[in-house]
């Protein structure tokens, strides 16, 4: 059976061309079968990791001693009775060299009827080639998966960033540098978990379905409990179960969780989203300031070796003392125009000469946060604490204990977006209870993303809860800066899609009718 070209993409909407090559690689699992192998063995004892041989290289081809790896075919040559290919694990790739009067006449056989993306056993034993390539000289192979799908073209690979995501394992197996992304997540999630943990922070866990949504302004996802007969919601954030915790006499609690946002799709966002919050009693939003100032600059030396890393045209260095200003002096910083003492009225009317206008501007704080969004963000490229919210944007945070119209929050940002979000914790229960009326009044007036009243909250506030400091910042958009990336797509596995097009032949239908063919 003549072996297939390998030139098909990965598709998420699947062309006709692909089902004969399916059928291909299929009869080929039927020939195994039919001389009673099987092409989807239980297991496969590897001595080595490709990497692990690699980094023993010297040793065991010294000693020719007898090694085991396991992998994808990801590249492979013939030159009569004797095949090189390229082999890749999870950790690294290397060249085997398969020679027939070395496997014997069947393991060739099976060899010769691999494709591209086939996962095979090798054993043998490692060597130099004349062009100084490391080599494994195979003694024995053993199928061990048949793929059916062919890998994208090695040439023109996985050229739609949309089918990169739709088809993340396609996306993975044939772009390496991928898979470094994601290792370096994880490397950054558990930099961060070992600080908070000398911190003596105490990891926990609270309930993503809840009762009532808050501790966020945002749309939550809806759904509905069956046994207790009740509307149910998709936490938008951990905020206020965590601070039942501090009620209950917890110091200091984290967590790293998922949320989810029922808004747009954009390169910052995606609905379902992994952060971390975390809250501390008897602190202020300073206080946080600083421990998450160092835990990011210990988790980016940690991660890179060095306080200067590159992001896009920019070079961040962490190593600085943050910069710390207040949002209206910000906003004076860049246009001149102190927003401090004027009015909700003159503040529109102020904030129209710049060309900042619209439904939305419904209280001062809304002008205020507008004109700081359009003329104050996109200049914030290192590392840089925004401080002092107006109340009405902030309906969780204290009152700024020298100017009631403001609240003890900050907000960090790099490279021009938000990285967290930190509070003096509102502990006034009856403070907190005029807020949330504040919010309902909002909500009335068009504020789709207005927080609803939380009546066990503040029963909860009721019974006291310390001087308390919050902090929430989102892990998606930390490995985006860490890693250099610049969507938040390329840091998830699997982001959110919108349906792909109509009119293509999906895999399962092309299977589904080599089975009812057979």
């Amino acid at each position: 059976m003549s072996e297939e070209k390998n030139n098909t993409p990965v598709d998420a909407e699947i062309s006709i061309p692909l089902a004969e090559l399916i059928k291909v690689r299929r009869d080929k699992v039927l020939d195994l079968q039919s001389r009673n192998i099987n092409p989807y063995p239980y297991s496969f004892n590897r001595s080595h990791q490709i990497t692990e041989a690699l980094n023993e290289f010297d040793a065991l081809a010294e000693n020719e001693t007898t090694i085991s790896c396991a992998g994808r075919i990801m590249l492979k040559r013939k030159m009569g009775k004797t095949f090189f290919a390229d082999l890749r694990d999870g950790s690294e790739r290397i060249q085997i060299y398969v020679r027939k009067d070395k496997v014997g006449d069947e393991q060739f056989d099976i060899f010769n009827t691999t494709d591209l993306g086939d996962i095979i056993g090798v054993e043998g034993f490692l060597f130099t080639t004349k062009t100084g390539e490391k080599t494994l000289k195979v003694t024995s192979v053993k199928l061990l998966t048949k793929s059916l799908h062919p890998l994208p073209d090695k040439h023109s690979g996985l050229t739609d960033t949309e089918q990169r995501y739709r088809r993340r394992y396609a996306d993975l197996i044939v772009n390496p540098e991928v898979r470094d992304v994601f290792r370096m997540r994880t490397k950054i999630i558990q930099m961060v978990r070992d600080y908070l943990n000398k911190q003596e922070f105490l990891e926990v866990e609270t309930p993503i379905l809840q009762p009532m949504y808050g501790g966020g302004n945002a749309k939550p996802f809806k759904t509905f409990y069956n046994k207790l007969d009740r509307d149910m919601y998709m936490r938008i954030a951990d905020e206020l179960y965590l601070k039942r915790l501090i009620v209950g006499g917890f110091d200091k609690v984290w967590e790293l969780c998922k949320d989810f946002r029922n808004e747009g799709i954009d390169r910052f966002h995606n609905p379902e989203f992994t952060m971390i919050e975390m809250y501390w009693a008897y602190a202020d939003y300073k206080d946080m300031a600083n421990l998450f100032e160092n835990m990011l600059r210990d988790t980016v030396f940690a991660v890179h070796g060095t306080y200067k890393i590159p992001y896009g045209e920019n070079e961040i260095d962490f190593e600085p003392k943050f910069k710390w200003i207040s949002m209206l002096d910000s906003v004076k910083e860049e246009t001149g125009v102190d927003f401090s003492e004027m009015s909700f009225e003159e503040a529109t009317v102020k904030a129209k000469e710049f060309h900042v206008e619209g439904d939305g501007l419904i209280n001062w704080g809304k002008v205020v946060e507008a004109m700081w969004e359009e003329k104050v963000e996109p200049t914030l490229i290192q590392p840089t604490f925004i401080t002092d919210y107006p109340v009405e944007i902030s309906p969780l945070a204290k009152k700024h204990r020298d100017n009631p119209r403001l609240t003890e929050r900050f907000e960090l940002f790099i490279s021009s977006f938000e990285m967290g979000n930190a509070f003096s914790e509102l502990n006034d229960p009856v403070d907190q209870m005029e807020r949330f009326i504040q919010q309902g009044k909002a909500m009335e007036a068009g504020d789709d993303e207005a927080q609803p009243l939380d009546d066990d909250f503040i029963t909860a506030l009721t019974y006291g809860m310390p001087p308390t400091a919050g902090l929430g910042f989102g892990i998606d958009r930390l490995v985006m800066v860490l890693t250099n990336q610049h969507t938040i797509r390329d840091v998830v596995f699997f982001p959110q899609m919108k349906e792909s097009g109509e009119g293509t032949i999906p895999v399962s239908k092309i299977l589904a009718q080599i089975i009812d063919d057979e």
